[in-house]
C-alpha cells in the first residue's frame, strides 16, 4: 500500500521502530546496509562512502564529481526499493527522494537528550561525555547530509507526515500509530497513483545516470523530476549545446513525456574535478 520513510536521531529508535512496524504491516524493512551494498553494486567505490554516507561531506568532498555520482546512485537505489512496493526504508534522505509519491508517508522519531543519552550509555558501555559527542557528531552529519544533498532541513517538521517522540511513546504504540496512519490515508486510488510516480521517477533516474556514466554529459548537479507530467531536468553547464543533447537523449527514452530545461547556462562554469 504505502511506502514509509524514516527520518531518526541517534538513539531515537528508528531500527526498532521499523523493525516493529515491518511485522506489523507485513512489509519488507530495507535497512541502511541494504542501500549501502545497492550503491556500491551500482557502482560506487566503497572505499569512498564515508566521505558521504549520512555525513556532511568536506569541503572538496562537496564539489568532487564523485558527489554527484554518490547522490545519483543513492536516489536510484531508494527509488528500486521503493519501486517494489509495500516497504519501509530508513535514512540517507528517502523523504526528500520520495516526498512527491501520493503514497509516500514521512515519519520522523526524536528523543529528548536525556534519554538518547541514557540508550548509548547502555547500548554502547559508554560515559556521559562519550554518549554527548556522538549526539553531537551525528545531528551534525545528519543535518550537513540533508542540506548539502537534498537542500532541505531534516529536523524541519513540515518534512514529514508525523513526528514521534519516543522518549514518551513506545516502540509498540509508535508502530501502532504509524499502522494506523498507513489503513487511514492509503487509498486503492492514492496506491495507484503512487506506484504509477515511482516507476516513472526510477526510469527518469535510469535516464540520468546514464547520461552521466554512459555519455558522460557535461552538466553538474544534474538530476530530474516529474512535475505535472513534464519532465524537468536540473543542474549547471556552460554550454547550451550540451542541455539539447541531454534533452534528445530523454526524449528518445521517454517519448511520452515533454521535457523542459531548468538547467542553467554559466559561461566559463569549471566543474571541480
Amino acid at each position: 500500500m504505502a511506502i514509509i520513510t524514516l527520518s531518526r536521531q541517534v538513539a531515537a529508535h528508528g531500527d526498532e521502530i521499523a523493525q516493529a512496524l515491518a511485522k506489523k504491516l507485513n512489509y519488507k524493512f530495507v535497512r541502511r546496509t541494504d542501500i549501502e551494498e545497492r550503491i556500491i553494486e551500482l557502482g560506487f567505490p566503497k572505499d569512498k562512502m564515508p566521505k558521504y554516507d549520512e555525513r556532511k561531506p568536506g569541503f572538496f568532498a562537496s564539489l568532487a564529481k564523485d558527489r554527484d555520482a554518490y547522490i545519483n546512485l543513492t536516489q536510484y537505489a531508494l527509488l528500486e526499493a521503493a519501486a517494489k512496493k509495500d516497504v519501509i526504508v530508513i535514512g540517507r534522505g528517502a523523504f526528500a527522494v520520495l516526498k512527491n509519491a501520493p503514497n509516500e508517508i514521512a515519519v520522523r522519531f526524536i528523543a529528548d537528550e536525556k534519554t538518547r543519552i541514557q540508550r548509548l550509555m547502555k547500548e554502547f558501555d559508554w560515559d556521559e561525555k562519550q554518549a554527548k559527542q556522538r549526539i553531537t557528531e551525528s545531528d551534525l552529519n545528519r543535518d550537513g547530509f540533508h542540506k548539502n544533498f537534498y537542500n532541505v532541513e531534516v529536523a524541519n517538521p513540515d518534512n514529514y507526515d508525523m513526528v514521534l517522540n519516543t522518549s514518551i511513546i513506545n516502540d509498540d504504540l509508535a508502530a501502532q500509530i504509524i499502522s494506523d496512519y498507513v489503513s487511514a490515508k492509503v487509498t486503492p486510488e492514492i496506491e495507484k497513483q503512487g506506484n504509477l510516480y515511482i516507476s516513472q521517477m526510477l526510469k527518469a533516474q535510469e535516464i540520468v545516470n546514464k547520461l552521466i556514466f554512459e555519455q558522460k554529459i557535461n552538466i553538474e548537479f544534474l538530476h530530474a523530476d516529474i512535475e505535472d507530467g513534464v519532465f524537468v531536468l536540473y543542474g549547471v553547464t556552460d554550454s547550451a549545446v550540451t542541455i539539447e543533447q541531454a534533452i534528445s537523449t530523454i526524449k528518445k527514452e521517454m517519448p511520452e513525456f515533454e521535457v523542459k530545461s531548468s538547467v542553467s547556462v554559466v559561461h566559463d562554469f569549471k566543474a571541480f574535478q
